[in-house]
C-alpha cells in the first residue's frame, strides 16, 4: 500500500491513478483526497499527459466513499477545494478522465464515476448511494446534482432513495457507466480506451469536452448551436488542425503538438 493511499504512474500519454487502500475497501481519508488532487493537477499541467485512468487496488472495491472513521473524528468532510477525490469540484479541466471500476463503488465512489468522462466496469462491480442509511446524502461530491443531469430521473431516484446496490449491467442500462467487461480484461480495456482518446488531437479533445459541458447549461438547442466557444476557435486556428488534414491527405499518422 502506498504511503498516501494513492499510487500514481505515467505510461506514455496515460496517467494511472490507483486508490491503494484495499484494507479500507479503498475508502478515502484526507491524505488520499489530497494525493488525488495532486495527481489531477499533474494531469492538467504536464503536456505529455493526455488522459487519466482512475481505478482501485485489489479486486473487491473501486472506492466505497469517505473513510467514515476519519470523518467521524471531525463529523465533517475534509476535502481539497477540488472536491471529493480532488475531482468532483474540478471544473474547467481540459483532459478526459476514465473510471475503471474494479469492484464495489459506494457513495463517493459513485460520485467519482459520475465525475469522470468515461466509465468502464468489471462484470462483478456494483454501485450504490447508501448515504441515507448513515444519516447523510450524496452531496459532498455533487452526486445528486451531477447524476440528475446525466441519467433519467427515475433511475436517479431509484439509486438515491433506496440505497440499493445495482450490478454492472444494470448500471450500464441506467447510463451510469458505458461498458462492462470481464474482470481479467478491465485494465487492458481501460488502456485501449485511453489510447483511443490520446490518439486524438489534444485541442480537439479539449474543445469537444468544453462544448458538451457548456451546452448542458443551454436549454435551447438553437442557442447552443449558435454560441461562441473559445476552445473551438483555438482549435480551428491551431497548427494541429493543419497537421491533421495534411496527414489525412498524405495518408500518414498525424504528429500532434497541442498548439
Amino acid at each position: 500500500m502506498s504511503e498516501t493511499g494513492v499510487h500514481v504512474a505515467a505510461e506514455g500519454a496515460i496517467l494511472w491513478i490507483t486508490i491503494d487502500r484495499p484494507r479500507a475497501l479503498n475508502a478515502l481519508d484526507p491524505a488520499a483526497h489530497r494525493a488525488m488532487h495532486d495527481a489531477f493537477d499533474r494531469l492538467e499541467t504536464e503536456a505529455a499527459l493526455r488522459v487519466a485512468v482512475v481505478t482501485g487496488a485489489g479486486e473487491r472495491a473501486f472506492c466505497v466513499g469517505s473513510d467514515l472513521k476519519a470523518r467521524a473524528a471531525a463529523n465533517a468532510d475534509d476535502h481539497p477545494p477540488t472536491g471529493f477525490a480532488g475531482l468532483t469540484h474540478r471544473f474547467g479541466r481540459s483532459k478526459p478522465i476514465i473510471a475503471a471500476v474494479n469492484g464495489l463503488a459506494l457513495g463517493g465512489g459513485v460520485e467519482i464515476v459520475a465525475a469522470c468522462d468515461l466509465a468502464i466496469a468489471a462484470e462483478h462491480a456494483s454501485f450504490a448511494l447508501p448515504e441515507p442509511r448513515v444519516g447523510l446524502a450524496a452531496i459532498g461530491g455533487g452526486g445528486l446534482q451531477r447524476l440528475a443531469r446525466a441519467m433519467p430521473l427515475k433511475h436517479v431516484m431509484d439509486l438515491v432513495l433506496t440505497g440499493r446496490r445495482v450490478g454492472a449491467e444494470e448500471a450500464r442500462a441506467m447510463g451510469l457507466i458505458s461498458r462492462v467487461v470481464p474482470a481479467a480484461d478491465l485494465i487492458q480495456a481501460a488502456r485501449e480506451m485511453a489510447e483511443a482518446v490520446a490518439a486524438g488531437a489534444p485541442l480537439s479533445i479539449a474543445a469537444s469536452r468544453a462544448v458538451v459541458a457548456a451546452s448542458l447549461a443551454m436549454p435551447d438547442l438553437d442557442d447552443a448551436l449558435r454560441a461562441h466557444y473559445p476552445e473551438i476557435a483555438r482549435m480551428e486556428a491551431s497548427e494541429d488542425a493543419i497537421e491533421g488534414q495534411a496527414a489525412f491527405i498524405e495518408k500518414r499518422a498525424p504528429v500532434w503538438r497541442g498548439r
